[in-house]
């Protein structure tokens, strides 16, 4: 059988295109993805013990895109959620991002928030070049919060220090005055009520789709045909590693259940100054799940591994242009989300990508009459 479209990977990138192009242009789909099931890296499931467990990490959802938020709510109802974070810093659990409560906590202090403001300008450097990621957050709040908060947990997350990297990765350092203690301020923040898995499974449901999971694309059985592609893989692997491979971090999973309702104030906290792993999620504060048990996930960042986050250094993004070249002379394969286009997304972005390329193959399919019409 011929489809129209063969997509490689169900995640956010893969599921939107294919709804989007089985449900609106009426093309068929074939997804598949070389993982046992569909959902990417947002992937959730109800462990040995039945709790909602997320096996690739917390993937807590928020947007300031009304477009996005309207989209997928076509599959899923909500559960609102506003992520809160904690974090090990001299011993006590102070809010991160940095606010007025960090500060108190940290200090022994009673400032409002004229005089924290005060406190972050008397530490800032403000005049410093912005080159790397150090440099982007010694100058918002001074070198002591820096080695507090940031160097260590970069350190670890990236396996380079944060002179090393580039200023991207810190590009906007979250540090407020207020009592604000949000992860995230976007205007719509909520998890999808029935889990990440049955959204995805809404989304591929459509009769144009038919979806293949535990399968590499290059292992489809012959007979099998496309007339374009959407691939959400790895760019460099698609080329054979022609140039090299493109540095990614991984993580590596350890994933307890515990014999009690609840360990943690707040779904995460991190430690930027002790332990092995940079973060500890507890799933239930993001589901709502009420269970007489609770999981928790351990994460530590890895050179090795499934590729989770592209490394942002100069010499990888030139890496990557060389692919890019590559890839936009093919006509028939449109490269989509965070590892096709070596750059980190939020989960929203991925999908405001998908329904973009979409957009796109509508005004072209539009202008072709009338091209031909003025030939």
């Amino acid at each position: 059988m011929t489809f129209d479209w063969l997509v490689v990977g169900a995640g956010f990138a893969g599921a939107t295109f294919a709804e989007r192009v089985a449900s609106t242009r009426n093309e068929t789909v074939l997804v598949v993805d070389r993982r046992p099931h569909i959902g990417g890296n947002a992937y959730d499931h109800f462990n040995a013990d039945g709790v909602l467990t997320h096996l690739y990490g917390p993937h807590i959802f928020h947007t300031n895109s009304d477009t996005v938020a309207a989209y997928l709510s076509r599959f899923t109802a909500w559960r609102p959620y506003e992520h809160r974070v904690r974090a090990v810093v001299d011993g006590k659990l102070v809010p991160i991002p940095i606010n007025l409560d960090t500060i108190n906590m940290l200090y022994g202090l009673d400032l409002d928030e004229a005089g924290v403001a005060a406190f972050f300008e008397a530490r800032r450097d403000a005049g410093r070049e912005i080159r790397t990621s150090e440099d982007v957050v010694v100058a918002a709040v001074g070198q002591e919060l820096y080695e507090k908060f940031f160097r260590g947990y970069t350190r670890k997350q990236w396996g380079l220090d944060p002179s090393e990297l580039d200023k991207s990765v810190t590009a906007r350092v979250p540090v407020r005055t207020n009592r604000d203690d949000r992860y995230f301020t976007d205007s719509f923040q909520a998890m999808p009520r029935d889990g990440y898995t049955q959204m995805f499974a809404r989304m591929l449901g459509h009769p144009n789709i038919e979806v293949r999971t535990g399968l590499d694309w290059r292992d489809l059985p012959p007979g099998t045909g496309w007339r374009r592609m959407l691939f959400t893989g790895a760019i460099d692997e698609f080329f054979d590693h022609r140039f090299g491979k493109l540095p990614y971090r991984s993580l590596r999973f350890e994933h307890r259940t515990l014999d009690t309702a609840q360990v943690q104030p707040v779904g995460v906290v991190n430690y930027p100054m002790t332990q092995a792993y940079t973060r500890i999620t507890e799933y239930k504060h993001l589901t709502g799940q009420i269970h007489p048990k609770t999981t928790i996930t351990l994460e530590y960042p890895s050179a090795e591994g499934d590729p989770y986050y592209p490394i942002p250094r100069p010499a990888n993004a030139a890496l990557y242009k060389a692919y890019e070249a590559l890839a936009d002379a093919r006509d028939d394969v449109v490269f989509a989300g965070r590892l096709a286009t070596y750059r980190y997304y939020n989960m929203d972005q991925v999908v405001a990508q998908a329904l973009a390329i979409v957009a796109r193959l509508d005004a072209r399919a539009r202008q072709r009459p009338a091209t031909t019409a003025s030939s």
